[in-house]
């Protein structure tokens, strides 16, 4: 699939949140969670060790970046990889942080 390449500064504006949504270790932990499969958000709370607020925040960034969605069932909301080809994008970053460590 060809996708547009950017021209405006919009298109660099919006790859931009998406990149700034990504921009935290508890946000990438929970990508990391939920690229195993879907997850409540009492286990992303768990996993991250924060307070209900805090993971919540970092979900919705997420969520508006459009990387991840929810569903909820009954009293618990459970989030999912909407993109998982984001996932991709940690390849290139662990290839980046290999190829730094290979000239330091």
């Amino acid at each position: 699939m060809l996708f547009p390449i950017p021209t405006a500064k919009t298109d660099f504006e919006a790859r931009a949140k998406v990149m700034k949504s990504l921009a935290h270790p508890t946000r990438l932990m929970m990508i990391e969670e939920l690229s195993r499969g879907e997850r409540c958000v009492c286990d992303l709370r768990d996993l991250a060790g924060c307070d209900l607020s805090t993971v919540s925040k970092h979900l919705a960034l997420l969520k508006d970046a459009g990387i991840v969605e929810d569903e909820k069932r009954g009293k618990q909301v459970y989030y999912r990889l909407r993109v998982p080809c984001v996932l991709n994008f940690f390849h290139c970053l662990d290839s980046v942080l290999t190829a730094r460590d290979r000239l330091g």
